[in-house]
């Protein structure tokens, strides 16, 4: 019987395996059933193990990817959902709207549209975009969001460190003016410490002076 169970498992974590690779070639939504699917079928696998005494790792890994499926799809589709509204937001702007690989999504405002050189003020071209993010934020109110500002490499570390958390907490203030609440918000700073690009040139630091925020659905 042991060797039945450690069989069936073998299997099931094959199956999730290959599942897995596979998701290089799908959507965010296919990705993220896919994932949901693999992580419901080895739980589902170990639970009709351990219940049925080896017979029920076949039928728990179906019922258990089945589940799992519908999870991933609901939070890749409420993630795209957000995604799509927040590229119709930025359209045009120049700032960047990209899922990360641990599934949260990643705004990245460069400087020529948040902040002036050496400062922590939000520029009034910046004001219309985070009016549209604020609207999406609040139509998603269980996300979280991280604020993470960056500067160049001119100046030295007593300047660029508090200005980078500056600029991430202006950021913040904005929206939590325009309705989202403030305990969804964490601030973060890291001066010139992780640089997008060498600070060999204007534009190269131009790129590097920037605002990141990303949003998360809370861990459950």
């Amino acid at each position: 019987m042991q060797k039945n169970v450690s069989r069936n498992l073998t299997a099931v974590a094959l199956i999730g395996t290959l599942a897995l690779v596979g998701c290089a070639n799908m959507s965010e939504t296919q990705r993220g059933t896919a994932v949901g699917a693999g992580t419901g079928a080895g739980l589902g696998a170990i639970i009709g193990a351990v219940a049925g005494g080896g017979r029920g790792a076949a039928g728990g890994a179906v019922l258990g990817g089945a589940a799992g499926a519908i999870v991933g799809n609901v939070w890749s589709s409420r993630m795209e959902e957000q995604k799509r509204q927040m590229e119709q937001a930025t359209q045009g702007t120049g700032i960047g709207v990209s899922q990360t690989q641990d599934n949260r999504l990643k705004l990245d405002i460069p400087s020529d549209i948040s902040f002036d050189v050496g400062r922590a003020d939000v520029k009034s071209n910046f004001r219309p975009i985070l009016d549209n993010f604020a609207t999406s934020l609040n139509q998603h109110q269980a996300t979280l969001i991280t604020v993470v500002g960056h500067t160049d490499s001119t100046g030295s570390d007593a300047v660029n460190n508090p200005l980078s958390v500056n600029r991430a907490s202006r950021t913040r203030d904005y929206l939590v003016s325009r309705g989202v609440a403030m305990n969804r918000f964490t601030v973060d700073g890291r001066g010139s410490y992780e640089p997008i690009a060498p600070n060999d040139t204007e534009a190269n630091r131009a790129r590097n002076r920037r605002v990141e925020i990303y949003i998360a659905e809370p861990q459950k």
